[in-house]
């Protein structure tokens, strides 16, 4: 009989103890993670010196002409 109830004690204490650790588990995504968002399109400027198209987030201007870097700007349009 004392095995039945030391039985019972250590089936209530492993519910009681798996039933904790699944509270503190973190929750596994439901769905697959969906790829970034693709970039949306710059506007891309020529070099007025040699023609390259740069991004215009990254182009050089001097004045109203774009530039692709700082060479091509100090030598001026081609």
């Amino acid at each position: 009989m004392k095995y039945l109830v030391l039985l019972a004690v250590l089936a209530v204490a492993y519910g009681m103890w798996r039933n904790r650790r699944a509270k503190d588990a973190p929750v596994p995504p439901r769905h697959a993670a969906r790829p970034p968002a693709a970039a949306l399109p710059q506007a891309m400027l020529a070099c007025a010196h040699c023609g390259v198209h740069v991004p215009q987030a990254d182009a050089l201007m001097a004045g109203n002409r774009p530039y692709c870097c700082a060479e091509h700007r100090a030598r001026g349009p081609a």
